[in-house]
């Protein structure tokens, strides 16, 4: 990366850090909104819909574009076979247009829900959207992150935040981090899922 893209992310980062958005953020022990978001396939994805089906995991990433988050969701793919078992779903939310998140679906070989959230509406109303620094814009354009482009709406992003909710719409588990490296362990966030509602696991 070239030094000076480096230390103009490394000063941004730390401005975020600095912010209040972590302490802002929704919390455990608080209800989680509801949302209704488009998935690859138009569809619109209600989070109160899956919940009455057992616990869901809410993964905001950054977009398609970033190889931290693609680790993340292809980790969690490898436990798919867990996730099912626990009876737990997992929905992950970027403000990608539906058409990169379809890539990164298919790139992904992801077969769990991904949804588009246009807008970050969903985002500003879990608490973990900022906008990104004037001065990384330019920067992110040179990298081939045009970030309104791919997100047909603005300069908005998630830090990488995860969320675990109960049948009953509690947020069990809230892991929110301003470093975009940093992420919730996928096998942490299934088992506090599953041990949010036992009842719903798959009978062997």
């Amino acid at each position: 990366m070239p030094a000076d893209i480096a230390a103009a992310m490394k000063r941004a980062d730390a401005a975020l850090a600095a912010s209040d958005l972590v302490g802002s953020a929704l919390a455990a022990g608080e209800f989680a909104p509801d949302f209704a978001l488009p998935g690859v396939d138009g569809v619109p994805m209600r989070l109160s819909r899956a919940l009455a089906d057992g616990p869901v995991i809410l993964s905001f990433y950054r977009g398609g574009w970033c190889p931290y988050c693609n680790l993340e969701l292809r980790a969690y793919q490898a436990l798919a076979g867990r996730m099912a078992d626990a009876g737990v779903r997992l929905i992950a939310i970027s403000p990608e247009l539906p058409d990169h998140t379809a890539a990164t679906v298919r790139d992904g070989g992801l077969a769990f829900d991904v949804v588009s959230d246009v807008g970050s509406e969903v985002a500003r109303a879990y608490g973990v959207a900022f906008d990104l620094a004037d001065e990384l814009r330019p920067l992110y354009t040179r990298l081939g992150h045009a970030l309104p482009d791919r997100n047909g709406a603005d300069w908005v992003l998630p830090v990488p935040a995860t969320y675990v909710v109960a049948p009953s719409g509690e947020i069990v588990l809230a892991s929110i981090d301003t470093d975009y490296r940093s992420r919730l362990e996928p096998a942490d966030a299934i088992d506090a899922a599953a041990a949010a509602a036992p009842g719903w696991r798959r009978a062997a």
